[in-house]
């Protein structure tokens, strides 16, 4: 059976996409954009937060566990929920209970409305990000469907790497509520985009929330799992409390901060493009994620002992971010190798995952930043990222990704 063969169930019922997929493309890579970005916010704001609300830096940080939390929870169980809802629609929805929490948040007096607000970006990041990731290739001629997956998936990475040091400094200009309104326009404009940009886009076929487990059987999906669990927990442990550790270590202030976390998303899009753009992760899943993690716990675990010189603090933010910023297209490659037959599904469980972790690695970096210091938040990062080294090196990996013969099915 040709390759052609092969998809052509998946496609039959909707129209071939056509050049003029690529503005779908684009509204869904700035979705994806802007719901990690809404995520993480809370990262560079958390002392301005903290004053505010009137609780210490460790309990600010829940305000991103929630999040992941919820998440984590809602993506797995969207998916089956939305059924064979058109998926346009779907998203304008989840969208719109997006930009209603930034506005809560915003607009919160306390922190128990915070937490309110956060939960209500959760459920929108959590459905956005699973829905989305399966949509570019049907936007899109076959041929380039690797390249609008990624471009979507650099939408996460790209978030990942600069939405924190342009709310930093947003926060530091305007106050921190204004950087939870900014993300609320900003997600406006991504609602009308969506209903303007992208076609009516019935369900294919679904998959009920214990198929979608059913999937996990496969080893090569476990071993991506487990690798995105080790390495988002461990790089959220300590990266949540970035702040306070580059306050402690290098002694700096917050302009000096806002710099540092500028230069950090800078390498972590060159990081995305390195992983991504050259189809590195799909041609070799294994070799690039045993980079990435190497890379990360290395830098992580190095900063308390080399941070207090702002030149190496400065470089080692670097290697940071090209580490961290090729993580989300590898890791989500490497699930789409391993489930090509159940996309959406198998992308709902890592959106899961990936949320999971984040809220993990926030509260294991808060109880120990309030129970030990902020900077053992780095030994507890580096260890859990060390960890994923060894699950990519022992575990199973999916074939890569075969090359593209023009004239051949």
């Amino acid at each position: 059976m040709t390759q052609v063969q092969e998809s052509s169930g998946a496609r039959a019922a909707h129209p071939a996409p056509s050049r003029s997929g690529w503005p779908g493309v684009a509204a869904l890579a700035l979705g994806t954009f802007t719901v990690v970005t809404s995520e993480m916010l809370p990262v560079g704001l958390l002392t301005p937060m903290g004053r505010s609300l009137g609780v210490p830096e460790g309990v600010a940080g829940l305000t991103l566990t929630i999040t992941g939390l919820v998440a984590a929870l809602s993506a797995p169980a969207l998916v089956p929920l939305l059924g064979r809802a058109d998926r346009r629609t779907a998203l304008c929805v989840l969208v719109a209970v997006l930009v209603v929490g930034n506005l809560g948040a915003a607009w919160a007096p306390d922190f128990a409305t915070m937490v309110v607000a956060r939960v209500l970006v959760g459920v929108g990041m959590g459905g956005v990000w699973a829905v989305a990731a399966g949509l570019a290739v049907r936007l899109v001629p076959a041929k380039s469907a690797g390249t609008a997956t990624s471009f979507v998936f650099s939408g996460i990475a790209v978030a990942s790497v600069l939405g924190v040091p342009a709310g930093t400094y947003l926060g530091d200009l305007a106050g921190w509520r204004a950087a939870f309104l900014a993300a609320a326009g900003l997600g406006a404009v991504v609602l009308v985009a969506a209903a303007l940009l992208l076609p009516r886009l019935p369900a294919e076929r679904t998959v009920p929330f214990g198929g979608a487990l059913r999937l996990t059987r496969d080893p090569r999906l476990r071993t991506g799992l487990l690798v995105v669990g080790f390495l988002v927990t461990g790089h959220f442990a300590a990266y949540t409390y970035i702040r306070p550790v580059l306050e402690d270590v290098s002694g700096v202030g917050a302009g000096t901060i806002g710099v540092l976390l500028l230069v950090y998303g800078i390498a972590g899009v060159a990081g995305n493009f390195l992983a991504g753009a050259g189809a590195g992760a799909a041609r070799s899943p294994r070799t690039t994620l045993l980079v990435i993690a190497t890379v990360l716990a290395a830098t992580i675990a190095a900063l308390p002992w080399l941070g207090g010189s702002l030149a190496l603090a400065a470089v080692l933010m670097v290697f940071w971010g090209l580490g961290y910023g090729g993580v989300s297209v590898s890791t989500q490659t490497w699930v789409l190798l391993a489930a090509p037959d159940a996309r959406e599904a198998a992308s709902s469980l890592f959106v899961g995952v990936f949320n999971g972790a984040i809220a993990l690695g926030a509260l294991a970096g808060g109880l120990v930043a309030d129970g030990i210091g902020v900077t053992a938040v780095t030994v507890t990062g580096a260890a859990l990222v060390a960890g994923a080294v060894v699950t990519t090196a022992v575990g199973r990996a999916p074939v890569p990704e075969a090359p593209v013969v023009p004239g051949k099915t």
